[in-house]
């Protein structure tokens, strides 16, 4: 017996319901998601190093307790806690500060000597941990995934207002070496779609199911955001407004990126010709684009480590190590897993179907667990100097406006 086909509904339908979804979902997951923070009259930073000192026996009987334990500390639900230097006494504090050769005074990463890296990466394997870095991924992963579609909406109604956006798909082969190959096919085949119904007319309509796009993109963008201000260590304090533009203005600003580039490959070839280089266009293309993803991914990436989480901004010499270290970590790894999908994974043998929405997950997954060591290497690089490494003028501990910055990281030795 034939089936009845579907009728098509209108995509800003589709966007609308996909937007509902998405809203109602990190809506949810914001009321049930359980503090982070220890609970009242442990110190925790939301009253500061004032609070440990109000409670001094109990805070070094934690610590005490907490050094001399074979496993991290657990809250009452059985999760890792550890003890945080913002559960600390302030003497401990000063003690700490005042450990000389590890670069507790350094104004720049640069002057922080090779003991005091040692201090940071130990500190960094041990967050990974206590931050439940790989859950945290999974969960902001989760909504990128929800999200990726309605941005690939966005992008290919954009891009179609200066020019044919089935030109999209094939200026997607040049990420071939890059991307998994799952990934660009289910992107391509998304595009192509869209491609063939998407019209380039400023009609309400039109306006209309780009703003849904976006709305709906903007809760990936929430969700890496959220995920940096569990790395930092701060509770999200901006109103719903600031938070929802600041995301706007990343995801945004990630679509101008891209529809750049996009244009810089239609645009670069009539370069190249005319300055008499047209054989060589393809091969020149096929160079630049690496150090070309290098850049845009080093700059956004610095650019949101600076403005995600909510604290007081870092000053950009904080920056860049943990930028670098991602950008470079992501690009590999993003070429290693492709390489692993191609020749030994074989998950549609074992998903079906569902093979290629696995690899994309899997993928989207590996590239947030990068963005979140990388922020994870900056915090505690500020976290290894007593300086002041906010952008305000120089403050005493406890008064700069961020965790990281407040507190002085342990020493692993």
């Amino acid at each position: 017996m034939p089936t009845k086909p579907r009728a098509n509904t209108p995509l800003w339908l589709d966007l609308l319901l996909a937007s509902g979804l998405i809203g109602a979902a990190y809506g949810v997951d914001r009321l049930i998601r359980p503090t982070r923070r220890a609970k009242p009259g442990t110190g925790a930073h939301e009253t500061g190093i004032s609070q440990a000192r109000e409670h001094p026996q109990e805070t070094v009987t934690r610590r005490q307790d907490a050094s001399s334990a074979s496993g991290p500390v657990t809250d009452n639900d059985g999760g890792a806690m550890g003890v945080r230097p913002s559960q600390e006494p302030e003497s401990v504090q000063r003690e700490r500060a005042w450990d000389p050769g590890r670069g507790r005074e350094a104004k720049h990463p640069h002057q922080i000597p090779g003991k005091g890296w040692l201090d940071i990466g130990w500190r960094v394997f041990n967050q990974i941990q206590n931050d439940r870095l790989l859950a945290v991924a999974a969960g902001a992963s989760s909504y990128m995934l929800l999200a990726l579609f309605p941005a690939i909406t966005a992008l290919v109604s954009l891009y179609g207002l200066f020019t044919d956006p089935s030109t999209i798909t094939a200026q997607l082969s040049l990420l071939d070496d890059v991307f998994p190959t799952s990934t660009i096919a289910i992107i391509e085949e998304q595009v192509t779609q869209l491609a063939g119904t998407s019209s380039n007319a400023l009609s309400f309509g039109f306006l209309f199911g780009v703003g849904l796009a976006l709305w709906s993109a903007n809760a990936g963008m929430k969700a890496i955001i959220d995920a940096l201000n569990v790395v930092y260590d701060e509770r999200e304090k901006r109103s719903f407004v600031r938070l929802t533009l600041v995301a706007f203005a990343f995801t945004i600003g990630g679509l101008v990126f891209i529809i750049l580039a996009l244009a810089a490959v239609v645009v670069l070839p009539l370069v190249l010709a005319w300055f008499g280089l047209e054989s060589r266009a393809t091969q020149i293309i096929s160079l630049l684009r690496w150090p070309a993803l290098l850049v845009v991914v080093l700059v956004w990436l610095t650019v949101l480590y600076r403005y995600g989480p909510s604290r007081t901004r870092a000053r950009w010499q904080w920056l860049g190590a943990g930028s670098v270290f991602a950008t470079i970590a992501w690009l590999a790894g993003s070429v290693l897993f492709s390489w692993y999908l191609s020749n030994f994974a074989n998950y549609d043998a074992t998903y079906g179907s569902l093979g290629a929405g696995i690899g994309l997950m899997m993928w989207l997954w590996l590239s947030v667990i990068v963005i979140l060591v990388g922020g994870e290497l900056n915090a505690e690089m500020e976290h290894q100097t007593a300086r002041d490494t906010t952008v305000r003028p120089d403050k005493p501990m406890g008064e700069r406006g961020a965790v990281v910055a407040d507190t002085v990281g342990e020493a692993w030795r």
